[in-house]
């Protein structure tokens, strides 16, 4: 049994070792990517000023019971500075309450002043999302097809910015931008998501993206020419990360995909915990029904790189890193024991120390894309600790996730609220669609702190301290997803 569970362990360990590895790789071709920055977009600027016969463009918007954003979202897309017939825009709302009557009068006025907008409503919500999508592309007018979910406000000049990539080469299928943050500093909660997210929209996707492997439209803040949707086998909905899907099925299909890091789209966060959490379990779900349906093809792909083979692998898989983490910190106990009383793993236990880079390296990751930021490095280890501190706490809940993900047990597409939040203004507790009750789950969080409470107290008695420092991170991310996840059904 000892055995067994030091097995287990390395395994787990061996996954999160390759992983950051990985990552590792990411950065260096993200610090790579920035020499050339310059270059590239003095090339596209060119092109730009250059442009005289724009082409028709569509603009999607799936909502769905917005009612606090509908109207911030239909009126930052009819401000996108673009010739204005060719431009036109699709209000895909699926909604069933008071924001669809919002949604209506609002685009009626901006018919009433020329613009080509149309309130896109189906007799039902089959394929949620992707459904909607696939719906407004059969009735669309336009070569490319813009998305913006709800949350987002694009700048004027998005169009101009993204278009001209699309124009330039007719193999590029899709130009995705960054996800920048209309409320980032409005809590502790929305800061560490944003430092999350830099890190994915700066790192991961650029240094992919400049290395030749697969990158993903993000579902939104992204433009996709509509012939690479229709030969990539359209939008699908057999998995709730529909972008993810159709993203691979695109460049397995010889499509390029275009990362525009210097384009940020501003966005709102979620500030409530239960918001996030849904949102998380979408997203890590998704991953996991994508990593099913789209790895065999990857592998079996002729041609492919095995490096972007690899990284495509880590990139499918990268929510199975929650598993990971959660399962080391269920077993760090029994560990901890084993090393405790038993001598004969003295040897395991000092080359598992190797692991420890694996720490190194991913500081060394968060680090390459929070500098972007010019906060400076006191502010980064700041924020560096709480963020894999909450990450651990959120690693039952998106386990659970990857799992139902892999058995192929089916959900429905739970949406994240949105209530028109901004930095410090605004306020969600006595709006509509937030949780009104916790999830059971976050029972068995406050207890996992609890445990690992436990396994500081264990390692004083036994005197052995090499742990500690993780079971800290985890009793308090633990204690922090749980105690939010209660405290943000109660407020308002």
């Amino acid at each position: 049994m000892q055995l067994a569970v030091l097995i287990i362990y390395g395994l787990l360990l061996l996954f999160i070792f390759v992983y950051s590895f990985v990552q590792l790789s990411l950065a260096l071709n993200y610090r790579k990517a920035l020499a050339n920055r310059a270059v590239k977009t003095a090339d596209k600027d060119a092109f730009e000023k250059n442009t005289v016969d724009w082409p028709i463009v569509t603009v999607q918007l799936p909502v769905y019971n917005e009612l606090y954003v509908i109207e911030r979202l239909i009126d930052a897309v009819v401000a996108l500075d673009y010739p204005q017939n060719k431009l036109e825009i699709q209000v895909l709302d699926d909604g069933n309450d008071e924001s669809v009557e919002i949604a209506v009068k609002r685009i009626a006025h901006w018919q009433a002043k020329g613009y080509d907008i149309h309130h896109v409503r189906r007799d039902d919500r089959v394929g949620y999302k992707a459904g909607a999508l696939a719906y407004g592309l059969e009735i669309a007018r336009g070569e490319f097809t813009a998305i913006f979910d709800a949350d987002f406000v694009p700048r004027k000049d998005f169009l101009k910015r993204t278009i001209p990539q699309l124009m330039a080469d007719d193999r590029v299928g899709v130009v995705q931008t960054r996800w920048e943050h209309l409320n980032q500093e409005y809590s502790t909660l929305t800061r560490l998501q944003a430092f999350g997210l830099d890190a994915h929209f700066s790192v991961e996707q650029l240094g992919r993206n400049t290395g030749g492997h697969f990158i993903n439209f993000n579902g939104t803040a992204g433009v996709w020419r509509n012939a690479c949707i229709r030969d990539a086998g359209g939008w699908q909905h057999d998995t709730i990360t529909e972008d993810l899907d159709l993203s691979y099925r695109a460049q397995l299909k010889g499509w390029r995909f275009i990362y525009l890091e210097e384009v940020g789209s501003p966005a709102e966060l979620p500030a409530e915990m239960n918001a996030l959490k849904n949102q998380q379990f979408r997203w890590t779900k998704g991953a996991a029904e994508c990593a099913v349906k789209n790895l065999p093809s990857v592998l079996r792909k002729r041609g492919l790189g095995m490096g972007t083979k690899v990284h495509a692998i880590f990139h499918l898989m990268n929510s199975f890193i929650f598993l990971c983490v959660f399962g080391t910190a269920l077993l760090s106990l029994p560990v901890l024991w084993v090393k405790s009383t038993t001598v004969a793993y003295d040897m395991l236990f000092n080359l598992a120390s190797v692991f420890l880079v694996s720490f190194v390296i991913l500081a060394f990751f968060y680090w390459t894309a929070f500098r972007r930021t010019g906060k400076g490095f006191l502010v980064f280890m700041r924020d560096f600790p709480l963020f894999l501190m909450v990450s651990m706490g959120m690693s039952l809940h998106n386990s659970i996730a990857v799992i139902e993900g892999y058995i192929g047990k089916k959900s429905p597409f739970i949406r994240t609220p949105k209530f028109a939040i901004a930095e410090h203004k605004g306020g969600w507790g006595d709006k509509k669609y937030r949780a009104l009750k916790a999830n059971p789950l976050t029972l068995v969080e406050a207890l996992l702190a609890v445990y690992f409470a436990g396994g500081i107290a264990f390692a004083f008695y036994a005197g052995e301290f090499g742990l500690v420092p993780f079971h800290i991170m985890l009793t308090l991310g633990f204690a922090y997803v749980a105690w939010y996840s209660f405290k943000h059904t109660r407020v308002g």
